[in-house]
């Protein structure tokens, strides 16, 4: 068994790499746990370090923002606002086949989340008009992960379909970069691309926590959405409720299910490209081909060496990854479900044959020339996933994320009172005497108003 892609019988994967583990609730490093003790200056779980910075800042404002940021980034700063005329000059000044890269992303984000049907309606009959309106949200922010490379498609996968939803006022996050202090001119670039109304170089829990109470140089917003580690993760847990959230996204992950007449190079390929993002990302092959599976064991080795990621992804293939064989392709896919992952990619002679059975998924790749790499930077729907299986019930961000629908109700004199008294029997049954009172005082008023006329 190779020591960088394991291959797995199925009832051995089940038990491990199939087996979902929390990763927010885990044991944790000794080396994270030793820098939260240095940082401050007492022995305190994730969760103790996040709960602290999120107090602080919710009671000290830009104060408390300003201490935490200077003691966990090093950054220090009189704004942490990046003023717009920073964007354009990084855009202007970019690499022009990048800069046409970026709006194209942003074009093709836009172009799809525009079909998403979010409108508001009514329908009127002899009741009298019954609907929905459809309004975007105030306030959106968006956080964009820094931290050990710079991500604009997170940036523009949220802030250009918070636009298409119309939202008034969207507001970006990002970490500066460690040593110069400054939001590197990708990130620069793709704020002026999104049209974004503020940028912020804040990273980490006080991001999260400033998006979420306000301090004196910063509003609050409505909803926070997009991708973070571990420490953005737990805070965003801690503020649902003040604010809104898109989800809890954990670490990346891609399950390939593939069969003898797939590519070993681009499944290789593919399956690197996830391992690479972090340590605790996860890459899996499905496949009934024994051969196959070997086969990408031996691409994976060999390709891994080149890659300037190899000590993260050397990390992450072993514990996380892996070849595991199935019976047959159905059965490849009833563990996919099982799995629910955020992106599956369905690399087979005929992909479209097994769609159908495809419950539980992110998002679903069909055929190898619609690899999953596409889906992270330009296909159309948004990368920003559900991850740890929440795939089972959430969906990818879009315009529902960006939206809220106000139901309407408009009933006639007559339809009202005829509802009225059957929603006061069942007031009745519950005890709410109140409810009741009011729903009779429409049934008499139309009574009278007839016996009157």
């Amino acid at each position: 068994m190779s020591a960088l892609f394991p291959i797995y019988d199925l009832p051995t994967a089940r038990r491990t790499i199939l087996q979902r583990r929390g990763w927010a609730d885990t044991d944790y490093p000794p080396s994270l746990l030793e820098g939260i003790q240095r940082i401050f200056g007492e022995p305190l779980t994730p969760e103790q370090a996040v709960s602290r910075v999120l107090h602080d800042v919710r009671t000290q404002g830009d104060a408390g923002l300003r201490r935490w940021t200077q003691r966990i980034d090093g950054f220090q700063a009189e704004s942490y606002q990046v003023p717009p005329e920073a964007w354009d000059q990084a855009l202007e000044r970019m690499d022009p086949e990048l800069r046409e890269a970026l709006w194209a992303s942003a074009d093709r984000i836009a172009a799809f989340h525009r079909r998403q049907p979010a409108h508001s309606w009514i329908h009127q009959d002899q009741d009298g008009v019954l609907g929905q309106l459809v309004r975007p949200l105030d306030s959106v922010g968006v956080y964009v992960p820094g931290g050990s490379a710079p991500l604009p498609s997170s940036l523009l996968m949220a802030a250009v379909i918070a636009r298409v939803a119309g939202v008034k006022r969207i507001v970006a996050m990002t970490p500066p970069h460690r040593e110069t202090g400054r939001v590197p001119d990708v990130i620069l670039a793709a704020a002026a691309i999104a049209e974004i109304d503020e940028l912020y170089a804040l990273g980490g829990a006080q991001a999260i926590a400033a998006m979420a109470f306000g301090t004196e140089s910063i509003p609050a917003v409505d909803k926070i959405v997009g991708p973070g580690g571990l420490f953005v993760t737990l805070a965003k847990r801690q503020v649902f409720g003040v604010v809104g959230l898109d989800g809890l996204p954990g670490p990346t992950e891609t399950v390939v299910i593939a069969d003898e007449h797939a590519d070993p190079g681009m499944v290789a390929a593919d399956l690197l490209a996830q391992a690479e993002h972090d340590i605790l990302a996860t890459a899996i092959l499905l496949t009934p081909s024994r051969a196959l599976a070997q086969e990408v064991q031996a691409q994976v080795a060999t390709r891994a060496q080149q890659l300037s990621r190899a000590q993260i992804i050397a990390q992450s293939l072993p514990h996380r990854g892996g070849a595991v064989i199935t019976p047959d392709l159905v059965t490849a896919v009833e563990e996919a479900n099982r799995y629910a992952p955020e992106h599956l990619c369905l690399s087979v002679a005929d992909p479209w044959s097994l769609l159908h059975l495809v419950r539980h998924a992110g998002g679903v790749f069909v055929g190898e020339n619609s690899f999953e790499v596409l889906g992270d930077y330009i296909a159309g729907p948004s990368h920003i996933m559900p991850t740890e299986g929440t795939a089972r019930y959430a969906s990818p961000v879009n315009v529902e994320d960006f939206i809220k629908r106000i139901s309407l109700v408009a009933l006639t004199p007559d339809a009202g009172a005829a509802l009225s008294a059957i929603a006061a029997r069942i007031a009745e049954a519950e005890g709410l005497d109140a409810h009741a009172a009011a729903a009779w005082e429409r049934v008499r008023k139309v009574t009278d108003g007839a016996s009157r006329s």
